[in-house]
């Protein structure tokens, strides 16, 4: 009997860094500078070219980045922009207070019409009270 088994996605760990690094806004420059004398920017170049990364190395750019290895290891653009798009924990585009503390006032209409009625009403008891002061004088 053939077992169905869900393939692992693959990941290209040097392309996986290089997204990274783009998204922490780190220059291939900056990052060289940041491993050390011995790293510059065609190094890195060439180590975002490798599907598979030397496990010192890759400790070694993971510290320098702030971002633990199965970060750069399991990296997922689909989950990023996922991730992205539906945390919306903690989030306020919109600086106003209301939007802050989701203020979101309810104003029925019908108590709105019945609030007009009452003061149609009280208008027209005071308009036939006048009348009939009037008629008495």
């Amino acid at each position: 009997m053939p077992t169905n088994t869900t393939p692992q996605p693959q990941f290209h760990e040097g392309r996986n860094l290089k997204r990274l690094r783009e998204i922490l806004g780190i220059k291939q420059d900056a990052l060289a500078t940041e491993l050390g004398d011995d790293w510059n920017q065609q190094k890195i170049s060439l180590l975002e070219q490798k599907e598979v990364l030397d496990p010192q190395v890759l400790e070694q750019v993971a510290k320098a980045l702030k971002v633990p290895v199965e970060a750069i290891k399991n990296f997922s653009e689909e989950a990023a922009i996922f991730n992205i798009q539906h945390n919306h924990e903690g989030a306020t585009l919109n600086h106003s207070s209301n939007y802050q503390y989701n203020y979101q006032p309810t104003f029925n209409p019908i108590d709105k019409v019945i609030e007009l009625y009452e003061r149609m009403l009280k208008e027209k008891d005071e308009l036939i009270a006048k009348l009939a002061d009037e008629r008495k004088k």
